[in-house]
């Protein structure tokens, strides 16, 4: 079983190719879905690793694979910037998995 990156910027791929990662650069919503769709229909891949910008691309369409996919592990990651809000996305995938917000 193996990672797979989906970035929106070459440098988190780059980073994340030297350790042995291999992954896809995306920016717009239809391919970043298309590619997604592909990550989880390879049997090899177990851990997703996706940059906090697609996130953002489809929000809710991750919320729903976070919950509810049980053999593949969807990872927001910062990107470069480190920008992110990801205690923001633990707490918002948090309350929805249990309903109760924190």
């Amino acid at each position: 079983m193996k990672f797979f990156l989906l970035s929106d910027n070459v440098d988190t791929q780059v980073g994340m190719r030297l350790v042995g990662i291999d992954g896809e650069v995306v920016h717009e919503t239809k391919e970043f879905l298309a590619e997604l769709e592909k990550a989880l229909n390879d049997e090899t891949i177990a851990v997703i690793l996706v940059t906090t910008k697609l996130v953002e691309l489809a929000p809710q369409i991750i919320s729903e694979l976070k919950l509810t996919q049980q053999k593949k592990l969807i990872v927001e990651i910062p990107d470069r910037h480190g920008q992110a809000k990801i205690g923001e996305a633990i707490d918002r995938y948090v309350s929805e998995a249990i309903g109760i917000k924190l």
